[in-house]
């Protein structure tokens, strides 16, 4: 069955209940802090309407049919893709299924992308056709002339500001039909590109069945056993496939769902509190960002009615242990769960921590519903307990291949095995214990160093709020561990406090080089390492005496 069926099920039988609720905070704010917005007479009814807007399943699956009756009266044709470049909006998911209730292929795009980078991503997948929003209308101006595959550019929003060369996607799809396009969807139909978050090296564009796009349903909904009544406060970029792959469970139940835009500490406690959130799935940063804030007094939490909330669950990086000892101890009735997964894997849940393993804490998990995982050396061969090896998962979400890239498929992709460039270890229980990316290893004096476990380490230290780990080119050693550290607000650290606490590592695991600075992420949440190394080690090769 097609993933377009269940929101076809959903208008059907909930057509009345809210699907998707917008809240925007930030426009809010910005109407608060004009000193005159009371004497703009606005009423109450308008300024809430664009503050906090919703959809229900009935108009949510309506839309999606107009967006396909749009495309296809433009001559799109089954299996040409259409491209999504917009922030998360009320918007964004009708147009994402009536991508896919047209036969298309839905090519969701990273917001942070420059204007080169757009123009790589929509050549690399042969993109047709590219929603976007008025975000994006600098950045697509400059493109211009350059994209000729590019048959249609469609804006999504105000017609005040829609730029000349793209059309009015909203006006025109209120003229199409809101009945379902009689077009035939098969589970192995072709149905999402998900480009790959780009912190190894340039994007590649990740193929996904609908099959897949099905399965990512059925194990979100199964992990964290949403139901009719549970809310899901999404709060990351709805491009990428945790995001969805998370809101999947809500689609699955026909439960409602809150797009919050923004991520502030306080702006994310007051979703939770006003839509009566029961889950909530948070970023490392977030996160820390939460609980910073409380542990400052700068947010009291009794200032929140937070009981209906029940689930916290983190995923997208490494989660150190000692964010979520924290966290259990500031809100000790949430559950916890963490999922591992790629965009490769259409995302989280191939591994699952399970809410009944807290005392797990710092493991990624065991395999995840409908899949399977095994841990392998060098060679292929399976690794014991506790020894590093790379972790290799199987199941119906893994990708098809990577888009016009054989060379690369065939070297993730092994039968029906694919191999995540993830190191890890497994303990005598069977959970996973993710050790660093396969390309983040550091080889010194013969050793590796895994980072994480190093970034681990020093985020115990109680001035820190963040870090990174990465090599640098030595001519001794070959390479050593450089630690960038971002203290947390209102600290301040010295290199000798940081080399004293490293006094409990092994002598060979200590950071040889350490910076002051703040640890840069993308969107997801991932340290951007490339970034770091460039920055940091710009190429050249140094020379650093060995520290006791």
């Amino acid at each position: 069955m097609p993933i377009t069926e269940f929101l076809a099920r959903n208008a059907a039988h909930y057509g009345d209940d809210v699907a998707l609720v917008e809240v925007n905070p930030g426009l809010r704010e910005r109407a608060l802090a004009q000193p005159d917005w009371r004497e703009m007479r606005l009423v109450e009814r308008d300024f809430h309407s664009g503050y906090r807007k919703t959809l229900t399943w009935r108009k949510f699956d309506e839309q999606a049919n107009q967006i396909a009756h749009l495309l296809l009266e433009g001559g799109l044709q089954p299996g040409e893709k259409v491209a999504i470049l917009m922030m998360n909006c009320l918007e964004w998911l009708p147009v994402y299924f009536g991508v896919l209730k047209a036969g298309a292929v839905v090519v969701p795009m990273n917001f942070r992308y420059s204007s080169e980078e757009i123009r790589y991503c929509l050549n690399l997948a042969d993109v047709r056709v590219l929603f976007f929003g008025a975000e994006f209308v600098e950045r697509m101006a400059a493109l211009q002339g350059q994209l000729a595959e590019l048959r249609l550019q469609i804006f999504i929003g105000e017609q005040w500001e829609r730029p000349p060369f793209a059309q009015p996607g909203l006006l025109l799809a209120g003229r199409c039909s809101p009945k379902p396009p009689f077009l035939p969807l098969h589970d192995e139909d072709d149905a999402a590109i998900y480009f790959s978050s780009g912190t190894t090296g340039f994007p590649k564009a990740i193929l996904h069945s609908h099959r897949a796009l099905v399965c990512a349903c059925e194990v979100e909904q199964r992990h964290h056993r949403q139901g009719r009544e549970d809310v899901f406060l999404c709060i990351p970029p709805l491009y990428h496939t945790g995001a969805k792959m998370h809101w999947f469970g809500s689609l699955l139940t026909g439960s409602r769902a809150v797009l919050l835009r923004g991520t502030s500490s306080r702006w994310i406690l007051e979703a939770a509190a006003n839509e009566s959130a029961t889950i909530v799935w948070l970023l490392v940063p977030w996160a820390q960002d939460i609980l910073d804030a409380l542990e400052s007094g700068e947010l009291r939490v009794e200032d929140y009615d937070l009981s209906a909330w029940r689930l916290m669950h983190i995923g997208a990086q490494p989660v150190p242990p000692s964010l979520i000892k924290r966290w259990k101890t500031r809100f000790p009735a949430h559950g916890y769960d963490t999922n591992y997964g790629l965009s490769e894997s259409i995302g989280p849940g191939c591994v699952h921590l399970g809410l009944q393993n807290i005392e797990k804490v710092g493991a990624i998990g065991k395999a995840g519903y409908l899949w399977e995982t095994k841990i392998v050396d060098e060679q292929g061969k399976a690794t014991p307990p506790g020894q590093v090896g790379e972790l290799a998962v199987k199941g119906p979400g893994v990708m098809r291949c990577y888009y016009k890239d054989e060379s690369a498929t065939q070297a993730v992709l092994r039968g029906e095995w694919l191999f995540t460039g993830d190191m890890a270890r497994e303990d005598a229980d069977g959970f996973i214990y993710l050790v660093d990316r396969k390309k983040d290893v550091i080889i010194t004096g013969g050793e590796n160093l895994y980072p994480v476990q190093i970034e681990d380490f020093l985020r115990a230290h109680p001035k820190i709020k963040d870090c990174a780990v990465i090599g640098l080119a030595d001519y001794r050693l070959g390479e050593i561990a450089a630690a960038i550290i971002e203290c947390k607000p209102g600290e301040s650290c010295t290199e000798e406090e940081i080399e004293a606490f490293c006094k409990e590592l092994p002598r060979y695991k200590r950071p040889r080089k350490i910076f002051f600075a703040p640890v840069p992420r993308n969107a997801t949440g991932k340290i951007e390492k490339p970034k770091l190394r460039e920055q940091y080690a710009g190429g050249s090769v140094v020379e650093t005496q060995v520290r006791n």
